[in-house]
């Protein structure tokens, strides 16, 4: 069972709601990006569909054990009265090396009506968890919101959002908002000390300076070795010859469809960069590194799945921000 560390008072307040007599159909996880939210979710179903089938859930922990026999079902991906909303493989058949449809589609969510619309089948509730609810195309979301308003009897709705600002506003009307927040460096060294008890210190104490308090991110960063991209980068805002020889690396080095992966990483990785590096910048040189981080993030919505961009020419672009910063990324 997974010990969730730094959201001791967002569990607490679902364990005290599962226990309410009536208790509210849609909830909204909220926050930084591997935090914990989906995982949490997911013990959530667990708890629900286990004391809707009337049996044992613990007063102190949120997941019921491994030994239950509706646990067993939902670990094994097999629970009749559980679906599990995300985005789909792609076809790989045009040979563009995505793994991941863009979105979550709205024939994906037409898809809950099996589930919604029959008795559950082991006890009083049926759980959809949407992970994430910042996926579902704009079909998708208006359909989801007709199942909000009007929701069959003992179905739960559990939407892991990292950006819910963006969400439709009559879906997070119709839903509880529970939000969380990234973890500080101790909690965030417990985190990363449970996933990996064999990391050694010196490399998890990395981690944690640049996961930015979420291990999820910090574990990414270890896996894809964005360390080494953080690197590039730097050399890429100093300017220079050197600037040029690490731009040219880079868009080699992620150009490949092996390294798609990686390229993704990079895309997400360039504005989390560009605002450490304008944190303390001030006056004309705030507004250029602004400017900056906008850019960033421009390029990068939809700019991988599907491609809008051949790689080689988005990380020149995006190099080409960083290297914009100018006097925004040496007023630190």
């Amino acid at each position: 069972m997974t010990r969730w560390f730094g959201h001791d008072a967002q569990i607490a307040q679902l364990i005290a709601a599962s226990a309410a007599v009536r208790m509210h159909h849609g909830w909204i996880l909220a926050g930084p990006k591997g935090v914990g939210k989906a995982g949490i979710a997911f013990d959530f179903a667990k708890r629900l569909l286990v004391a809707g089938a009337g049996g044992p859930v613990p007063a102190a922990t949120l997941a019921p054990g491994d030994e239950d026999t509706q646990v067993r079902l939902l670990n094994g991906g097999a629970h009749p009265d559980f679906v599990r909303l995300e985005r789909l493989e792609r076809d790989d058949r045009k040979g563009d090396g995505s793994t991941l449809a863009r979105n979550i589609t709205v024939d994906q969510v037409r898809g809950l009506a099996r589930l919604l619309h029959s008795a559950p089948s082991m006890g009083s509730r049926r759980v959809v968890l949407i992970d994430s609810a910042d996926d579902l195309e704009a079909g998708a979301a208006n359909a989801l919101l007709k199942n909000l308003e009007e929701p069959p009897a003992g179905a739960m709705f559990l939407l892991v959002a990292h950006r819910p600002g963006r969400l439709l506003p009559t879906i997070r009307s119709r839903c509880r908002m529970l939000r969380f927040h990234a973890l500080d460096d101790d909690v965030m060294q417990a985190a990363l000390a449970q996933a990996m008890p064999d990391l050694p210190a010196a490399e998890r104490a990395r981690l944690v300076a640049s996961g930015e308090g979420s291990p999820g991110q910090a574990l990414a960063m270890r896996a894809l070795d964005l360390p080494a991209l953080e690197e590039s980068l730097g050399v890429i805002a100093g300017g220079g010859r050197a600037a040029d020889a690490e731009r040219a690396k880079l868009m080699s080095a992620l150009s490949g469809v092996a390294a798609r992966p990686r390229l993704e990483a990079f895309v997400e990785l360039v504005p989390r960069f560009i605002a450490r590096r304008i944190r303390a910048a001030q006056g004309p040189a705030l507004g250029r590194g602004l400017d900056a981080f906008e850019e960033a993030q421009r390029l990068g919505a939809g700019a991988v799945t599907p491609l809008q961009l051949e790689p080689g020419a988005l990380v020149f672009t995006l190099c080409d921000t960083v290297a914009g910063l100018g006097e925004a990324g040496a007023a630190r």
